[in-house]
């Protein structure tokens, strides 16, 4: 049978073993990954999975399982087992289906984000990129240091389709691409290590071959002499690809769970300044091939477009039905999914010109965040900037603070989202920020 049928019939056999309410998730995936090192290739795996995730409302208590057994005699005696289960977990009052209408109102927007031309891929395909991001990377100034270039090429597709005993069905499809060149160089004594990937919807949105092996290479090389600098309260530029890691902090205070447990710093401040007015960010789930693209989330419920902050005021948490009930708020969504933000005009090159003196983030490195207390302290390498121009590498470094105080000293937004990533972060220039070294 197919996923939608599978879905229903999941549901169907949890109500007649004794379930009030159940909601089944039916995924099919096919991904294949080749890697390449050194000139040949490492390994090529593929992997097709087929599974059923299932929650189970019975008695006042829920339950949840998977299972990749989909056999029809295997099935209905999973289910019927999952049901004895839940029957021994502690009662909850608040578990149970959403509320019908909150599946009402779904978006027809085109999402695009299945790309047909995955199905005609090539296993030649995927090894002549492969190569060529070696071949890049390679081909670039002072290649002599280059002690190892690895190399992948990644692609597959899933789908989902999901189904609740009152009333919802839904489902969507999508693909995905990626590729990323991983360069070790010789410094001495050290063999410093740099990557660059892309991850995309369509293939043909993927970045070039020859400049991601380029950029890979250049990211390396450029970590040659990297040492300790000296502590410092200075600008701070956090280049796009890194500066997700800041935004992620911020997302895991605005959940529900996290409100619920009372480790949000947070809680209570919906219609309050959380930052710098340049600070504007809106979670864009019907965006065109986006990373994070839907018309339903995990429960069902219709996806709408959501200012998360909005001229440095925080709008919204994300919470879903279940602990809607506990907080007595409205439901909004489990988790954001692709985050808009209203871009400068600056580039990154414009914004450390600007800088003048202080800190090119370019990584993280380890360290924690405190979603209690918005306390954080990461592990950061990059570049100093001298008079607005890159100076020499620095790593070992330590960017400590506090989230409610780190937003308000953003003084810049970058025109140039990070596509690769969900987050879509540009890059941000914070002043006055503490940052420890030797």
């Amino acid at each position: 049978m197919d996923s939608r049928e599978l879905a229903r019939r999941a549901v169907e056999l949890a109500r007649r073993a004794g379930a009030q309410e159940a909601a089944a998730g039916a995924m099919r995936s096919r991904r294949v990954e080749l890697d390449w090192r050194d000139g040949k290739i490492e390994k090529v795996t593929e992997a097709t999975q087929r599974s059923l995730s299932l929650g189970l409302y019975v008695d006042g208590r829920y339950g949840s399982v998977s299972s990749s057994d989909l056999r029809p005699a295997a099935l209905a005696d999973f289910i019927a087992g999952a049901v004895t289960m839940t029957r021994a977990l502690a009662v909850d009052p608040d578990r149970r289906l959403p509320d019908p209408e909150l599946y009402r109102g779904r978006s027809t927007v085109p999402l695009e984000i299945d790309d047909p031309s995955q199905e005609s891929l090539t296993p030649d395909d995927r090894r002549q990129f492969a190569a060529a991001l070696e071949a890049a990377a390679r081909a670039v100034p002072d290649a002599s240091a280059i002690v190892s270039v690895s190399t992948s090429f990644t692609d597959g597709w899933s789908e989902r389709d999901l189904v609740t005993s009152n009333g919802f069905e839904g489902a969507e499809r999508s693909t995905s691409f990626s590729a990323g060149a991983s360069v070790s160089i010789r410094d001495g004594d050290l063999r410093p290590e740099q990557t660059a990937f892309r991850t995309a919807r369509f293939r043909g949105d993927l970045i070039a071959a020859d400049a991601l092996g380029r950029e890979a290479a250049g990211r390396a090389l450029g970590r040659r002499g990297s040492s300790k600098g000296k502590s410092a309260v200075a600008t701070i530029v956090v280049e796009n690809r890194a500066a997700g890691r800041l935004i992620t902090m911020l997302l895991g205070a605005l959940s529900g769970v996290a409100l619920h447990e009372k480790k949000s710093f947070l809680e209570g401040k919906l219609g309050q300044p959380l930052g710098n007015p340049l600070l504007s960010i809106v979670d864009q789930p019907h965006l065109r091939r986006g990373l994070a693209s839907r018309h339903f989330d995990s429960e069902g419920l219709a996806t709408r477009p959501r200012p998360i902050v909005e001229d440095g005021v925080l709008r919204t948490y994300f919470i879903d039905s279940y602990y809607a009930r506990k907080l007595g708020a409205p439901p909004t969504t489990q988790a954001a999914s692709n985050l808009e933000w209203k871009l400068g005009d600056r580039s990154l090159a414009q914004i450390v010109a600007a800088a003048g003196d202080g800190f090119l983030v370019t990584g993280f490195l380890g360290g924690n965040a405190n979603s209690a207390t918005g306390d954080f302290s990461l592990g950061v390498q990059g570049h100093r900037i001298t008079g607005g121009k890159l100076a020499e590498p620095f790593g070992e470094m330590n960017l400590a603070g506090n989230q409610t105080d780190l937003w308000k000293r953003l003084v810049s937004v970058g025109n140039d989202p990070y596509t690769s990533s969900s987050a879509r972060t540009p890059t941000l220039a914070f002043d006055g920020v503490q940052i420890a070294g030797t």
